[in-house]
């Protein structure tokens, strides 16, 4: 194969994520609801029987199935199986950048809007309840921040001898930031916090 074939076969090819068709996919919805005439977040506190994050604090979310028509379907779907309401319910949905995680993880975040918030009935077999926090606690409270630092730890057999510096080499180890707000005794963090903190940066940048 010359340059030339090389050239034709790839010049009108669309970049995406190298491995993405091996990432597992997931979208989740930060539903907007009017409490008093206030605009509100909603939340889930995730069901004790469920096996992953028990008790932990999210939005309404799940894995992309390979039904759903793409991830913005996947969120909406997900939002009105866990919180008991109708499709028809969720309204105004809008893309948020996209999230590619290191664990081999894509996560889609959508904003929406939950018209008819009296009518939810969470499913109990994936969450134990609901509450909502006014979006103005969030635009007026500075979260703490906390690193996590990650090691790398080579498997017993790794070939230190093919790489330069042998097992003194540099791996460069990294960190990631843990964002937390505390409302009222619920602790919000983890993948939930940071894309509540890439929202609420969105909507008080200026233009």
């Amino acid at each position: 194969m010359n340059a030339s074939n090389i050239i034709t076969k790839l010049k009108n090819r669309e970049p995406s994520i190298l491995g993405q068709e091996n990432f597992l996919k997931y979208a989740v919805l930060l539903p907007l609801i009017e409490v008093n005439g206030d605009t509100h977040i909603l939340f889930e506190v995730r069901s004790m029987n469920l096996q992953t994050q028990p008790g932990d604090i999210c939005f309404p979310g799940g894995r992309v199935e390979k039904t759903d028509h793409n991830p913005r379907h996947t969120a909406i779907r997900e939002t009105s199986e866990e919180l008991g309401i109708y499709e028809e319910d969720i309204s105004d949905v809008i893309p948020i950048d996209y999230m590619v995680s290191g664990f081999g993880k894509m996560i889609y975040p959508f904003l929406g809007r939950i018209n008819n918030p009296q009518e939810i009935q969470p499913n109990k077999n994936e969450v134990k309840e609901t509450f909502t926090v006014p979006l103005t606690y969030f635009l007026n409270t500075k979260p703490k921040t906390y690193k996590v630092y990650f090691e790398v730890v080579p498997e017993d057999d790794f070939p230190y001898d093919l790489i330069a510096g042998g097992k003194n080499y540099d791996w460069r180890t990294r960190h990631t930031k843990q964002i937390f707000y505390n409302y009222e005794g619920r602790v919000i963090w983890g993948l939930t916090s940071k894309i509540l903190t890439h929202f609420l940066t969105l909507v008080t940048e200026t233009e």
